[in-house]
């Protein structure tokens, strides 16, 4: 009889857990790692402070709950990367991880996040297998699938009536994909498809073989000062005067034109976001990031503005309780915020359905080098993977 009763005292306990209402978190905790030193680092700190630049925007808050958020440099190596997502899951109990830059440090930290049924939120790479058969309801990507702009590229190099190109990325997850990426929509030849180490800075021996080759343009992903060192060689070398250069926006965005000054005029490149974008929202953030950094804004900085923005819709939704992991995922899906790229909603993997915008480097009236957009490539882009992901019980 005894056993009885103590069997029917957890079994009480237990429904009564089982049915505990959820209660409105007293904060939300935030890891954001991302790139801070080394070649990339300009891209980490576009992402830090655009995200900062939305916190600023709401009051501190998100959802109405205030933030606390540990800014961590991962110095674009794995092995940093992998000891401070353990500190934000097993020290911190984050509620969600954001903020990295480069796939080679996103990739092997993934599995530990998505695991311990965290959230993460894409600030920039969109790994190909998350948008496909290892899609899960916990990881978010708010910029694009990797092969998207670049794929952007491809068909506007078939616009441009370009029967040869040759390409050059880093040999990384990211790199990979993005020359996938073109070759998807590019219907011409490519005649040289070359791949570097990630960071390297002097690209000689890569001129040389692009010279030899003679393509009708040059596509080139090269992220961070390995594209700034790349466009200013790839002129020293007077390879501008007899083959365009063809970039994914985050090759020739403002960082870059910044560190290469006038001679990238002219350069044609793909974004799904542009500062000149005609929306309530992008005004006041390329005004008030101006007024805070002194600076233009990157595609990268406005990546992680919506993902600050995305973050505050989905706490107001839930009234601020972030515990309810469902339901707060669901508020995430419902991406119930103002982008500022314009019109933005997630597919059925949790990636992006949006425009991409061509854009080129000219000099305006104010005697400034910056991107102009000058159309849209292509509308209401989904990427091609999403059909491959079978995501159930989000």
């Amino acid at each position: 009889m005894k056993g009885t009763l103590n069997r029917t005292a957890a079994a009480l306990l237990a429904f009564g857990l089982s049915c505990a209402p959820a209660f409105a978190a007293d904060e939300i905790k935030i890891g954001f790692m991302t790139t801070l030193s080394g070649p990339g680092a300009a891209i980490g700190t576009e992402v830090r402070d655009g995200f900062q630049l939305a916190l600023k925007h709401t009051g501190e808050k998100f959802g109405g709950l205030p933030v606390k958020m540990d800014v961590v440099d991962d110095q674009q190596n794995p092995q940093t990367g992998r000891q401070t997502v353990e500190r934000f899951l097993k020290r911190d109990k984050v509620d969600l991880v954001t903020g990295g830059v480069f796939s080679n440090v996103v990739l092997p930290v993934l599995p530990s996040i998505l695991q311990a049924d965290t959230v993460y939120l894409s600030t920039n790479t969109g790994p190909r297998d998350y948008a496909a058969d290892k899609c899960d309801p916990n990881f978010f990507a708010l910029a694009w699938q990797n092969e998207d702009i670049p794929a952007a590229m491809g068909k506007f190099a078939n616009d441009m009536g370009y029967k040869k190109v040759a390409m050059i990325a880093p040999n990384y997850p990211g790199g990979r994909e993005s020359l996938d990426g073109f070759k998807h929509l590019y219907k011409g030849e490519v005649v040289e498809e070359i791949y570097t180490k990630l960071g390297q800075l002097d690209y000689a021996a890569e001129l040389a073989t692009i010279r030899v080759a003679k393509p009708d343009a040059v596509f080139f992903f090269l992220p961070g000062g390995m594209g700034v060192n790349f466009i200013k060689q790839f002129d020293g070398a007077g390879l501008n005067k007899t083959m365009p250069l063809l970039a994914p926006g985050f090759s020739a965005d403002e960082d870059t034109i910044k560190a290469v000054g006038e001679s990238i005029a002219g350069l044609y490149n793909a974004s799904q976001w542009a500062a000149d974008l005609d929306n309530a929202a992008n005004k006041r953030f390329v005004a008030d990031f101006v007024k805070a950094y002194g600076r233009i804004p990157t595609m990268y900085a406005a990546q992680a503005y919506d993902t600050a923005m995305l973050i505050d819709s989905a706490v107001k939704k839930v009234g601020g309780k972030v515990e309810d992991k469902a339901a707060f995922r669901k508020a995430l899906r419902a991406a119930d915020f103002q982008s500022v790229r314009g019109g933005f909603r997630f597919n059925t993997n949790q990636y992006p359905i949006q425009d991409i915008y061509m854009r080129s480097v000219i000099r305006n009236q104010q005697g400034q080098t910056t991107n102009k957009t000058v159309g849209v490539v292509i509308k209401d882009h989904a990427d091609r993977f999403a059909a491959e992901c079978k995501m159930s019980g989000a």
